[in-house]
């Protein structure tokens, strides 16, 4: 399946219905169409651009953008090994190494059976748990060797609670009451200055000088 199923046509609504203008959705869309179908494929983009008013140019070149979106096959879980500075140091290359030939795949790969893509990744915010590795963007830190093939095993042998399928952002999916929104309108309606904007202008901050003088003297 590529476009959005019809309930997933209906939340895309629901989540475009948030925003004043249709464009503001493309990215929380981009994560549905990759839960539904585990990548951004061509048909969901062109499906995208169609309920957003863009164009499905428009839509690739927002998505590609972020690492986090496919547009091409991956397997069920993404696992992403940590080579940057902390981790290289504690030993992330070697447990890529080792992930390499436990997964019979280099980095960048997908095992035969579909089930896992390995990747070699920049930090992932994680230093003080060097070394560290991400599965479907869920963290393990300080993981050793044996830990990476127990995870592994696991799996294989029916998953683990806290690593959804690839492209699952939340397991629980974000809803707004009615009532409860921000209350944003399109640009071309708005009528009153933005409270961050007043709240950041020179003259409103204590001590500033007014004028626009920055206070240098002459």
């Amino acid at each position: 399946m590529s476009r959005f199923s019809d309930a997933n046509v209906a939340t895309a609504e629901e989540i475009i219905s948030r925003y004043p203008v249709k464009k503001s959705a493309l990215i929380p869309l981009l994560h549905l169409s990759q839960e539904q179908n585990g990548h951004v494929t061509d048909d969901a983009m062109r499906h995208i651009a169609e309920l957003t008013d863009t164009t499905p140019a428009e839509v690739k070149g927002t998505g590609s953008f972020y690492e986090m979106f496919k547009f091409h096959p991956v397997g069920t879980y993404m696992v992403n090994v940590c080579t940057n500075l902390s981790c290289q140091l504690l030993g992330g290359e070697e447990l890529l190494d080792h992930a390499e030939k436990s997964l019979g795949v280099k980095a960048g790969g997908t095992t035969a059976d579909g089930m896992f893509t390995l990747e070699d990744v920049e930090c992932i915010a994680a230093c003080t748990e060097a070394p560290c590795l991400q599965v479907n963007y869920r963290y393990r830190h300080r993981i050793t060797t044996d830990e990476f093939d127990q995870m592994i095993a696991d799996l294989r042998n029916g998953g683990l609670d806290d690593i959804p399928s690839h492209g699952t952002l939340a397991q629980i999916r974000q809803t707004i009451p009615d009532g409860m929104g921000a209350g944003i309108v399109p640009p071309e309606q708005a009528r009153e200055e933005p409270v961050w904007l007043a709240r950041n202008r020179a003259d409103d901050v204590p001590g500033s000088v007014a004028g626009g003088d920055d206070g240098v003297g002459s």
